[in-house]
Order: C-alpha cells, then sequence, then structure tokens
C-alpha cells in the first residue's frame, strides 16, 4: 500500500460517540443515530490492528502520528491502550517512529493512566472549560454531577506525572461574559498550551442552539485575554488562537485546520471502519467508505476528499475574498459558514464579526512582535515594552500621540484601552 502525496490526520474513534458525560453542547452525539443497530460501539482487535496498519503504510512522514478521540477514548480502558502500543509497535517499520494523541475529558484517569500516558509518551488534549461555575454549565455527568473537580484532578495527576496536557476550552454563552475570570484560572493551574474553541451549535431546524457563543462576544472575549496575555504571560503560556492569527506575520502556514485555505486533510475513521470527511460532517452525505472494504490512503486521496476540502476555498463569498484579513482566516470552518453577507451571498462564517475584530486588534502588536523577533529579540521584549508604556503613561504619551509601545496606534486606542483595570 503506497503512502499518500500528503501530511493528513485521522481522528480515529475506536468507542464512537459514546461517553460517560453529558455534555449538552456536544456536536458528535448525533453519530450514534448512525449505528442504531450497532451490538457494541467498540472497536474489536482485528479492525484495530488493520487500522493501525493502513494508518502507517498511508502516512508520508517519519513520524507518524495517532489521534484517539471519541466520545471518550479511555472508556475503553487502559488495558487497550496498552494492546493499541504493542500493536503499532509490531508493525512500525524500522527507522520510523510512532506519536500517540488521546482528547480526554479527564474523568476517569487515574495514576495508572498517568503512569501509562507518560511512560509512552502520549500528547493529551484534557478538556476543561474555565473555573467551577463555567465548567459546570454545561460539563455534567448523565446523573447531572459536577465534573469540574475530576478534571482539573486530572490535570494535576498528569502533572505530577511528567505530563504536560494541551487544555481545550469551549467558549460558550456563558464563559464568555467573563473572559480573564476564565483566563486566570488556567494561568493559575499551570496550564502551559491552551485552546479557546468557539461553540457554534444548531438545532435540526437551522436555529441556533442556546449554549452557542455570540459572535461579538467572542471577539471580544479573545481580545481581552490577548491584552492581559500579551503583556504578563506571552513567554510562558502559548494560547493557540493567538498563534495562529501570529502565524501569517512571521510568514508561516497555519497549522490549525480551521484557518487554512482548505481542509479535508483531517478525516475520521469511526468504530467499524467507516471513513468521514471531517469530524464535524458524520453524515451519510460525507461517508466515503470502510477501511475493512476500501483502502484508508485511497480514500484519503480520493476526488470526493479533495473535492470536500477544495469546496472551502472555492465557495468563499466575495466579503471573504476581498477581506484585508483573509490570510489571517480563509473563512473559518466550513461548519460555521451559514450566515449571509451583507450582500445577501451565502457562506459567510457566523463568527466573522468576533474574529475580525480580534484580528484588527491585535494586528499591530503581532507585526510588532514580528519585527522584534526577526531582530532577534525574545518574545518578552514586546511584554516589557507594553508594561514599561502602561506604568508610565503621563510622561510618555498623550490619549491622542502615538503609543510608546510602538504599534502605531494612538495611545488611546491601544496601551490605554488594554490596560489591566482594577
Amino acid at each position: 500500500m503506497p503512502a499518500i502525496s500528503h501530511e493528513f490526520q485521522v481522528l480515529a474513534k475506536p468507542l464512537g460517540a459514546v461517553c460517560n458525560l453529558d455534555c449538552s453542547y456536544c456536536y458528535y452525539l448525533r453519530s450514534r443515530d448512525l449505528y442504531p443497530a450497532a451490538p457494541s460501539m467498540r472497536m474489536d482487535e482485528r479492525l484495530l490492528e488493520s487500522y493501525i496498519v493502513q494508518h502507517i503504510e498511508a502516512c508520508p512522514t517519519k513520524a507518524i502520528l495517532f489521534s484517539w478521540h471519541g466520545g471518550e477514548p479511555t472508556l475503553l480502558g487502559l488495558d487497550y491502550f496498552r494492546r493499541v502500543v504493542a500493536l503499532q509497535r509490531r508493525h512500525c517499520p524500522a527507522g520510523r517512529e510512532i506519536l500517540n494523541g488521546i482528547q480526554t475529558n479527564g474523568t476517569l484517569i487515574d495514576d495508572d493512566w498517568g503512569r501509562f500516558l507518560a511512560a509512552e509518551k502520549f500528547y493529551v488534549g484534557l478538556s476543561i472549560d474555565g473555573p467551577r461555575e463555567a465548567h459546570d454549565v454545561y460539563r455534567i455527568s448523565k446523573s447531572d454531577r459536577s465534573t469540574h473537580r475530576h478534571a482539573t484532578q486530572a490535570y494535576r495527576l498528569l502533572r505530577r506525572h511528567g505530563v504536560r496536557p494541551d487544555v481545550l476550552c469551549v467558549v460558550h454563552a456563558r464563559n464568555v461574559q467573563q473572559p480573564l475570570h476564565v483566563y486566570r484560572f488556567f494561568r493559575d493551574l499551570g496550564v502551559g498550551y491552551l485552546q479557546f474553541l468557539p461553540m457554534v451549535a444548531r438545532r435540526p431546524d437551522g436555529e441556533l442552539r442556546p449554549e452557542t457563543v455570540p459572535a461579538d462576544a467572542y471577539g471580544s472575549f479573545l481580545c481581552a485575554i490577548f491584552d492581559e496575555w500579551i503583556r504578563h504571560d506571552s513567554a510562558r503560556m502559548v494560547i493557540q488562537n493567538f498563534d495562529e492569527a501570529y502565524r501569517p506575520y512571521r510568514g508561516m502556514a497555519h497549522a490549525l485546520c480551521v484557518f487554512r485555505p482548505t481542509c479535508g486533510d483531517i478525516a475520521v475513521v469511526e468504530h467499524n471502519g467507516d471513513f468521514y470527511s471531517c469530524d464535524h460532517f458524520v453524515d451519510a452525505a460525507h461517508c466515503l467508505g470502510n477501511i475493512r472494504e476500501r483502502p484508508l490512503h485511497e480514500m484519503l486521496e480520493s476526488a470526493a476528499q479533495r473535492a470536500f476540502g477544495a469546496a472551502k476555498k472555492s465557495r468563499l463569498p466575495r466579503l471573504c475574498r476581498e477581506c484585508e484579513f483573509l490570510d489571517l482566516c480563509n473563512g473559518g470552518c466550513p461548519k460555521d459558514r451559514f450566515i449571509a453577507s451583507p450582500e445577501g451571498e451565502p457562506g459567510l462564517n457566523y463568527l466573522c464579526s468576533g474574529l475580525k475584530a480580534f484580528f484588527e486588534h491585535t494586528r499591530a502588536h503581532l507585526r510588532q512582535l514580528a519585527a522584534l523577533e526577526q531582530a532577534g529579540y525574545p518574545i518578552e521584549e514586546l511584554a516589557r515594552r507594553l508594561r514599561e508604556a502602561d506604568a508610565q503613561p503621563a510622561a510618555r504619551a498623550g490619549r491622542n500621540d502615538p503609543c510608546p509601545c510602538g504599534s502605531g496606534k494612538k495611545y488611546k486606542r491601544c496601551c490605554i484601552a488594554g490596560a489591566p483595570r482594577s
């Protein structure tokens, strides 16, 4: 079986959408409706081995990344993943490296899991939506109980075992109202890598669900956190949203799929081997086959998958194509492109107004950061300059003078607006 011509990622769902939580905003639970007669949602060992072999053979790079998702994959038990690692070792060609990532809600993580994940060098994504009152709005157990303590305990336990989790915070209609409270919770927890994922959920009739974050509020949320992060934490904490916004200023391609010009490089393999074009398009229209019958590499490079990915760019409305921030956004995730532009053209991202506000707010600082980096300064240099400007506003500039931080904005539009408030 040949390797494919480009890098890819597969979100493997060896337990499908099965989960021990009852998060009301979960977009993946509906996929269970595709398998109403399934006797089990557990990927059997024969199929698991076939998937591992096909994934290894299709991967064009020396490092081979497996991504285990759900539902909640830890429900499969630790022995299942011990078997995963054993199969990977059996089939890994000489001179190549296997990497594993797992996304979890953390509620089942104990010391045995911690030792295993550390020993096998798993990348761990951990879902926490902020402090307890923000997290427990939607992330509750099936018995309607809080899960915040379990999630934060999992973070601390993993750190004790030498695993540094990447934290995923869903930004929804409730926690978006307290950006700095949410951000400082993660900072105080010691999180080193954080992603803010906007919740955009719709009912079958197309109406927005109440959990959905308002677009403008999401933009304000990111701006408020950026202003504090850039001054105090940029040297010690990576926030994926900010890193993605910064990449074009450094001449780098986007790492996150939602901001790339095209998509289709992150597919799904379900518990029974079904292959879907994307995690957000697990439906009959986007099922391209089953790896029991059609090789994984063939579906990854199929005309249907390429067309799915190319449609992201070809269907951009004119407003997007002419937007000054196109290279930062590229229209965003296709799942969110369901509103009309002011001219009535379909396909505009629901989050457009919030993202544009964020890109405008951060542009001057990110340009300056790129210039400083190119000149050999560490990232902390911009933070130092901003803090210095904040500490000496009267001596440095008037409200309508150029901001002393060097952003090019008026002081009242830059460091005054971004200064922390007591």
